[in-house]
C-alpha cells in the first residue's frame, strides 16, 4: 500500500512547500499496520530520522495527507539497540520469577507494530506511581499481574492508589529501599516504577522498570498505555530525569522540552 519511494517523494514535497530545506535522507522500510492503521517508517539512521519528522511539523502534515491514524518514524540504529536490550534480558529473566515475560519479549522482537499476547494469573505486583504512572499501571495488567497501587500524596488525583508519604523526587526516582520494605509487608515479589534501571533484584524482590526494560519511548509509552501527568512535581527531578531518558534513546527533545515547558510554567 505504501512504498518507501512513494513516501520520500511526499517527504521532500511537504519540506519544499513549507520553507523546510531539501536534505538527503535514507528510508530503509516502510511497515504498515491495516489493524491499528499505523504507518511505520524506518530510516537509516537518526539524522535520516530528523530529517523526516521536520521538528514534527513534516511528519505531522504527511499524515495528514495520507488520512491515517498515526505515522512514526524510527532509526534502525534504535531498532538494533531494541533487540540487543531485548536478547539481554530474556537471558536475565530466564528460570526467575519474572520469566513469565518472555512471550512479550519475543513479541517485542517483531516490533513495530506492537502485538502482545494476552497474558493473566501471573501473582500480585506493587506499582508505584512515577512519573509514567499511567504505563507502570498500564504494563501490570497487559502482563497479568494484579496492581497494588501506591503513590506520593496529592500527585494524580484522577487515579486510584494508597497514598504514601514521600518527596516529590521520587516521582522520577523512586526510593528502592521504601518500595521494596512496602513489597514484603505484603508478601509481594514483584515492584513496577520509573526506576533508573531496567532490571535489579533486591533480597529477592525484583524492581523492574518495563519502559527500560523492553526500550519502549515515551512517545511509544503515551500511546500504547496512556498518559496521565501529576499535578506536582519536583522541577529539578523532572530535567534531571528528562535528559537521562533523551540520552538513552527513551525521549525525543522535543517531548523533554515541552514537558520540562509544562513544569517550569507551573
Amino acid at each position: 500500500m505504501f512504498t518507501k519511494e512513494a513516501i520520500a517523494e511526499r517527504v521532500n514535497r511537504i519540506r519544499r512547500d513549507n520553507g523546510f530545506p531539501i536534505v538527503p535522507f535514507v528510508i530503509d522500510e516502510v511497515r504498515y499496520d491495516e489493524e491499528g492503521d499505523k504507518l511505520f517508517i524506518i530510516a537509516k539512521d537518526r539524522s535520516d530520522k530528523s530529517a523526516i519528522i521536520g521538528n514534527s511539523f513534516v511528519i505531522g502534515k504527511l499524515r495528514e495527507e495520507l488520512g491515517i491514524k498515526q505515522v512514526t518514524v524510527y532509526s534502525k540504529l534504535d531498532l538494533i539497540i531494541k533487540r540487543k536490550k531485548l536478547e539481554e534480558n530474556l537471558r536475565r529473566i530466564k528460570d526467575t520469577l519474572l520469566d513469565f515475560l518472555t512471550p512479550i519479549i519475543e513479541a517485542e522482537f517483531n516490533f513495530p507494530p506492537r502485538k502482545w499476547p494476552t497474558l493473566s494469573n501471573n501473582g500480585r505486583a506493587l506499582v508505584f506511581l512515577s512519573f509514567n504512572a499511567k504505563a507502570m499501571v498500564g504494563f501490570a495488567e497487559k502482563v497479568g499481574l494484579e496492581a497494588e497501587r501506591v503513590g506520593i500524596k496529592y500527585t494524580f488525583p484522577k487515579m486510584e492508589y494508597t497514598p504514601i508519604e514521600g518527596s516529590l523526587r521520587e516521582l522520577f526516582f523512586p526510593d528502592e529501599e521504601k518500595l521494596k520494605k512496602i513489597a514484603q509487608e505484603r508478601n509481594i515479589r514483584i515492584i513496577i516504577a520509573d526506576f533508573p534501571f531496567d532490571l535489579k533484584f533486591l533480597d529477592n524482590v525484583a524492581l523492574l522498570n518495563p519502559l527500560r526494560f523492553l526500550h519502549i519511548g515515551f512517545f511509544e509509552a503515551k500511546y500504547f498505555f496512556g498518559f496521565e501527568r501529576p499535578v506536582r512535581v519536583d522541577k529539578n527531578a523532572m530535567i534531571d530525569f528528562v535528559v537521562e531518558m533523551v540520552a538513552e534513546g527513551l525521549m525525543e527533545s522535543t517531548d523533554g522540552a515541552n514537558l520540562i515547558w509544562w513544569a517550569w510554567k507551573r
